[in-house]
């Protein structure tokens, strides 16, 4: 007898396991309508919302058809169109969101007043929301899901769904800034100085709330480091901005001690920033272990580091031109003029003249040599030839090469192969030697902005002063 309990209970359990996965369980439909009557309109419509609850999304959905084409004044019928949408939306899939995100997008525009518009427009974020990738892969739903959760914000600011899509949207910038991020430093690896600088630049101008903005500014300063002295004020830029915006970051002492070493201004700490990051640092979300296992093989991306606080930017992400590139290039009609002069052939010119024009119009006509044999006459000492012009390739060079041997022209590329590589290493020597020194003077820097803040503190040893006013105290003489 117990045998048999135990077996029938096994069975009921595994017949709900099946009815639940086939989706006979009931799910609840959020928007039902609770007037109490026998309308036919009304009855179609609670029998569609019960086979909807019931995952029975084709039925339901011929239902509310049948609704909408009998009764077209019937007071049901926005509701059964955003009904028809939340069917679509439950069935899932790639052509059933497709779907809802039509039907929803149509409720919108036949009823943009009623208050079921703005939570239609929240499912259409959703939509793209669920169907993101990670940072490393195709970002165009991460791109959609931004454009329908800044619509939202626009058109329905006051809606209960405002709060919710500001956050969405955090989580999607905080994405988009990962993609740009990595893109940066795969620029960085290659030696593509200028793009990584401007990629990272570009990162945080746009999204400034990123987890990985202060890393982004660290490593486009190191970008401009590599790139020479000429972009050094972009180089300081970016530590000024360290410093000032992102107080609590591990690069913030030193790009503090850079600035010092580089000898500019050390900009103060901004207090809203500051305690914006003790915020995040404070409701941070942690995963644990097993979330960090199972993230390798999701294709969700892992979103907690995403920002709790802060404003999200409502502008579209628009890429810059490098720092690199001169102005007239990047503003090729911002110099210049698109006027075409144009002139008289019979007209007397300097060649019609018969006058040498390669020679210059300003300096006075002498005799070759004549400049040469004044200066030493006047000094007294030899003349000395100052050779500031290249050497002059050797013309039997192209025909010294081609009596060659095929042995003999392989040895004398080797040759003029390792002449450059022993270039490139004494460069690369060099710099290195320089960055060598440059390290040793920022922590040179440091050491005396540390030393200088501990005898700034004061020293608890020591008797506080006495009152102004107060008699002295004198210590008693021994008789």
């Amino acid at each position: 007898m117990v045998r048999n309990a135990i077996r029938s209970t096994a069975v009921v359990l595994a017949v709900a396991v099946l009815l639940g996965g086939c989706g006979i369980r009931r799910k609840k439909y959020a928007n039902p309508i609770t007037k109490d009557t026998q309308q036919p309109d009304k009855v179609l419509f609670d029998k569609a919302i019960n086979d909807i609850e019931h995952s029975r999304f084709e039925v339901a959905r011929l239902l509310l058809q049948n609704l909408i084409n009998t009764y077209d004044t019937s007071e049901y019928l926005a509701k059964a169109k955003l009904a028809i949408a939340d069917a679509w939306f439950r069935e899932g899939g790639s052509h059933g969101l497709a779907q809802a995100e039509a039907e929803y997008k149509d409720f919108i525009l036949f009823y943009p007043a009623m208050e079921e518009a703005a939570e239609a427009q929240e499912k259409v974020c959703d939509i793209h929301y669920k169907q993101m990738e990670k940072a490393d892969r195709d970002p165009m739903h991460a791109l959609r899901a931004e454009q329908e959760c800044k619509q939202l914000m626009l058109q329905f600011p006051n809606s209960k769904f405002a709060p919710l899509a500001q956050q969405k949207l955090r989580d999607i910038q905080e994405l988009l800034a990962d993609s740009e991020f990595r893109v940066g430093t795969l620029y960085q690896k290659k030696g593509s100085f200028p793009a990584a600088a401007n990629r990272f630049q570009a990162m945080v101008d746009q999204f400034p709330i990123s987890s990985k903005a202060d890393e982004a500014l660290w490593q486009a300063a190191e970008s401009y480091h590599r790139m020479g002295d000429k972009f050094e004020n972009q180089q300081a830029t970016a530590y000024q901005r360290i410093v000032k915006d992102y107080p609590l970051s591990i690069h913030a002492e030193d790009a503090r001690a850079q600035l010092e070493v580089m000898k500019r201004t050390v900009p103060e700490a901004d207090t809203v920033a500051m305690a914006r990051m003790k915020y995040e640092m404070e409701n941070h979300t942690k995963v644990g272990l097993p979330g960090q296992f199972w993230g390798l093989f999701r294709s969700r991306p892992d979103l907690s580091q995403a920002a709790k606080s802060g404003t999200p930017p409502m502008e579209g992400y628009r890429p810059t031109i490098p720092q690199s590139v001169p102005a007239t290039a990047a503003n090729p009609g911002a110099l210049g003029s698109n006027e075409v002069s144009i002139s008289n052939p019979g007209s007397d010119s300097e060649i019609d003249k018969g006058k040498e024009v390669r020679a210059n119009p300003g300096a006075p006509e002498a005799a070759p040599g004549a400049a040469a044999a004044a200066a030493p006459a006047a000094s007294g000492t030899p003349p000395v030839a100052e050779n500031t012009a290249k050497p002059a390739a050797d013309p039997n060079a192209t025909v010294k090469q081609a009596s060659m041997t095929p042995a003999q022209q392989k040895k004398e590329y080797q040759k003029q192969l390792k002449q450059q590589q022993d270039s490139a290493k004494k460069s690369q020597t060099d710099r290195k030697k320089k960055e060598a020194e440059l390290q040793a003077k920022i922590k040179e820097q440091k050491k005396k902005s540390k030393a200088k803040q501990d005898e700034a503190k004061p020293d608890d040893k020591q008797p506080p002063p006495a009152p102004t006013g107060a008699p002295a105290t004198v210590p008693p003489v021994k008789q």
